[in-house]
Parts: C-alpha cells; structure tokens; sequence
C-alpha cells in the first residue's frame, strides 16, 4: 500500500536567495514526469602521480533519489518524492529567470523542516543544492536528470545473498556511543526495500539496491538525506557506513536474527515523581501562556507530545495522533504538544512552530518549550527521568498524573507501527 504525505505548504523562503530573479508565469520548462536527482555528500579529488597522464578523477559518495513533476494545470506544477512505499507531495515551488545567468531557476521549498532545494535549470537538467536553514553555512550539492526512473543503475550483476528479514545491528560501532537497531529488509530480486529500527525512532522509508556483494539504501525527503552503503561479509554478516547529510558519518554492522528485539519504547524514560500531578506552563505562538492546570485541562486525560517541528518522526506521530482525533469512535482526549526547535532565536522558533501548526491544521495548542538539546529541554519538565528521544509522549489520567511514557517513535515505515497504534488505543481507553 502507497503512503501518501501531503506537505500543504505556504511560502516562507523569498525567492531572491537564488539570486536577481524575475518571476514568470509560465511553468511548462520544467519537464513533467520521473527524475533522478543525487546529493554529493562526499567528493574528493584522486590525485595521479607525476608520471601519470590519466585525468584526475573524483571519489564520489553520492546520494540518490527520485522524483515526480506533475502538472495539474497548463500553468502549474508540483513535486512528489519517492522513498519506498512513501510518497510526499511538496506544492511550494517557485519558477523563474535569473537574468544575471540568462537560465530557468527553480526553488522547492520544505518550510515545515526549513530547507529548501534550488537550481539552475537548463534543458532537461537541474543543478544546484540543499540548503539546511538551521545549521549555519550547510548546503549539499544537487543535481537531476530528466526521464530517469531508476534510484540505482543496476549492470545486471546477481546479488550473492537475499537480505530479506530482519538484522541485529549495532551504528557507531567501536565507540562509547554505539547504540542498538533492528534492520529490517524486502529483497526483491536485486532491489532492496525496509529501515532501521532504533530505540529511539526509525531510518525512514529505505530504498536500494543488491549488487553482488555490496548493498547501498538511501532516503530523501526534505528534512533528512539518509544514505547506507555496506558489503556482505563472507559470514554473511553486514558491515557498512551510515552517512546523515554531510554531518553525520558512522560505522554500522549487522547479523541475521528474526528473534532480536530491542528496549520497549514505554521502558525508557521514567517518571520521577511517580503518583504526582505534572505541571507546566509554555507559551504558545500566540505568546499566551498556556499551563496544563488550565481550567479548560480539567477533569480530562491528556497526552503531552514532546517533539520539535524539524523532525520528521515528529511529523508522522502528528500525522497519527491526527488521524485518532479525527475518528469520531475513539475516547475524548486532550492533547497539547511542548517544540523544542532548532533555533537559539525564540521569534524563529515561533515562526517555525507557526508554520508547523498552519501546515498540518492541529486544532489543539502547540506550545514553545525552548532550545532542542535535551540535557537543556529535559530540565523545562523536571518531572521525567529525561528527554532521551524526539518525539516522547505522556499518558496523564485526569488528575495530571502521568501513567505512561512512550520515547521515539517507530512510524508506518517499521514492522511495529500497527501493535503501537493497538497498544496506544488501549492506553488511551485505560485513562478513562
């Protein structure tokens, strides 16, 4: 079944980054149907040596994905990205003409996670980068080919192994931070499909391919650029490298085991104050302040979502917790949800959690708790062990008693989403 992800999305970039530009009305130069595009997350130069006459070449790590320009209208158009089974629609995209260059510009904005892609277009080709807002001077150059349907170029190499189920992993090998995960793969002839399960969260929707020896998955989606490359070893175990955009470069490793499990995500983070009511009061963007002891709060069981604007595991608990609101059959509930953003800047952060709140049509308060490092966020809510994940979410009964903790969340891309949405129906119905 296709996951559909609608990003409604109101303009928050201005056009001028990309330069002098003049808008056009007209958006037909931008090729309808399948594209390529790749992130470079590495590129070095491969120097030959003196007596050398061969170029030099460049030892790439490239990250790949795919996308869909549709046009509804003669005269506009929007963009859904591929990533597995998941499917995101981004509508806030901008076309014009920079003079200065004399060459068709285009900017694809994702507000919600404040990043955006812009490019140079000519032809049936676009070049330029990611640009992540919040992280100072971070850009990843991009670049995309027209009629380009494949994720990965297969030579027609057979793999040696099926990786079908599920893998005991272990990222940042070798090191005092090394944490566990559960791989969990779909081959399907050389195509390989799934995520990593994390005690905190998932890898998103995963798609690659199985070429001999060697495996790459990637994910890109507007907020993240996840990519793994590995080779099978010859104990059939796994042993690759997680890159996170440029950021984050780690060692991972796995082994088959379909009975391997990790921590219960209700089992981390604990109450500190067991059979005391919790208290709180953050602002909402508004500037109101808003406390759980709000005569409005009373008498009624609660969830308080802990999250940030900028995480998509976030956004697909929202997605959740909106669909369970939306079904006229499930328990009167409140919930309030706290953001941690990005930002040192409190008037950014409000614009981001704003956005955030417009964008998804959250009908219930969202409140600014403050800055997202968690030994800074675990110390706004005092009550609990601490902030380990984003997002984690209290069960409170009617007294503000909390009676459940739930840390990270594992999404519709992971095998456990279906026993969650269970388990958290059954939570729900118990505070009552």
């Amino acid at each position: 079944m296709i996951r559909i992800i609608y990003y409604v999305l109101v303009s928050s970039v201005l056009f001028s980054v990309i330069g002098c530009v003049e808008a056009e009305s007209e958006f037909s130069k931008l090729a309808p149907g399948v594209w390529r595009g790749t992130l470079t997350l590495e590129d070095t130069p491969v120097f030959r040596e003196e007596d050398d006459e061969s170029p030099i070449i460049k030892d790439q790590v490239l990250l790949p994905f795919n996308f869909e320009v549709i046009y509804p209208t003669q005269d506009s158009f929007y963009i859904v990205l591929h990533n597995g089974e998941e499917r995101i629609t981004v509508t806030d995209i901008q076309y014009g003409t920079d003079r200065a260059m004399a060459k068709d510009t285009v900017l694809i904005n994702f507000p919600v996670f404040d990043t955006y892609l812009k490019a140079i277009f000519v032809e049936n080709v676009m070049e330029g980068e990611w640009v992540v807002n919040y992280r100072e001077k971070y850009s990843i150059p991009f670049v995309a080919y027209h009629g380009q349907g494949h994720r990965y170029e297969y030579d027609g190499t057979a793999p040696s192994e099926n990786l079908t189920g599920n893998w005991k992993s272990t990222f940042e090998i070798n090191t005092p931070d090394a944490y566990p995960a559960i791989g969990e793969f779909e081959q399907k002839n050389e195509k390989l499909y799934g995520t990593f399960r994390t005690e905190t969260g998932d890898y998103r929707f995963l798609e690659g391919i199985v070429r001999e020896n060697k495996f790459s998955m990637s994910c890109f989606d507007g907020a993240h650029a996840f990519l793994f490359d590995g080779k099978i070893m010859e104990d059939k175990s796994l042993l690759g490298t997680f890159y996170s955009g440029t950021h984050y470069k780690v060692l991972f490793e796995s082994e088959k085991d379909e009975n391997y499990t990790i921590e219960s995500p209700f089992s981390i983070t604990k109450d500190l104050s067991p059979g005391e009511p919790l208290s709180f009061s953050f602002p909402n963007t508004a500037g109101e302040k808003v406390s759980l002891n709000d005569e409005a709060y009373a008498g009624k069981p609660k969830i308080i979502q802990i999250m940030g604007t900028w995480c998509p595991n976030c956004k697909d608990e929202t997605v959740f917790l909106m669909d369970y609101l939306a079904d006229s059959t499930k328990p009167d509930i409140d919930i309030i949800t706290i953001c941690f953003e990005r930002y040192r800047e409190e008037d950014k952060s409000l614009a981001a959690i704003e956005r955030f709140k417009t964008n998804f049509a959250i009908p219930y308060e969202v409140l600014y708790g403050g800055f997202h490092d968690k030994a800074e966020a675990s110390k706004q809510i005092p009550q609990i062990s601490k902030i380990v994940s984003y997002p984690t979410l209290l069960f409170l009964d009617k007294e503000n008693k909390i009676r459940r903790i739930h840390t990270g969340f594992n999404g519709p891309a992971t095998s456990g989403f279906d026993a969650f949405k269970t388990e958290f129906d059954e939570i729900v119905r118990s505070l009552l």
